[in-house]
């Protein structure tokens, strides 16, 4: 039996009438090709920051690293999408990031290519530097 698939005003794609409380369920409402994208990226950022939170934030699983979002990520209908939760980021990497669709605030990684790896895990670096930073400043 196909499942009926809903998405939100961002496109993302999860069961219908879902508010998801833990990562895990949002990775099993995905469709395959995305599960296996979706759970390759968590286990990157807990690879990098293992004392990183897993938390859903506006229905989508993120990451908290010292009380600030390190990263979220998301399924939809052709790819997923890596949001660094610092547009600036995006800005700063526009050529390692020019074969990708990008916006101001994510990346997308279509479900016909490979997980670019490497890429993933410089952003997540990258980004738990500047939580971390930012902890100190505040203290």
């Amino acid at each position: 039996m196909l499942e009926k698939f809903h998405h939100n005003e961002w496109g993302i794609y999860f069961k219908m009438n879902t508010n998801f409380k833990t990562i895990d369920e949002y990775i099993a409402s995905q469709t395959d090709e995305a599960k296996m994208m979706l759970q390759k990226i968590r286990e990157i950022v807990v690879e990098i920051s293992p004392n990183a939170e897993e938390v859903i934030s506006y229905n989508m699983p993120a990451f908290k690293l010292c009380g600030r979002v390190l990263i979220y990520f998301a399924g939809f209908k052709n790819h997923c999408s890596l949001f660094p939760a610092n547009a600036g980021l995006i800005a700063k990497m526009v050529t390692e990031l020019k074969i990708y669709t990008t916006s101001k605030g994510t990346i997308q990684f279509e479900f016909n290519k490979p997980l670019p790896i490497t890429l993933i895990k410089k952003i997540v670096k990258i980004r738990v530097k500047e939580n971390l930073e930012k902890s100190k400043k505040k203290k």
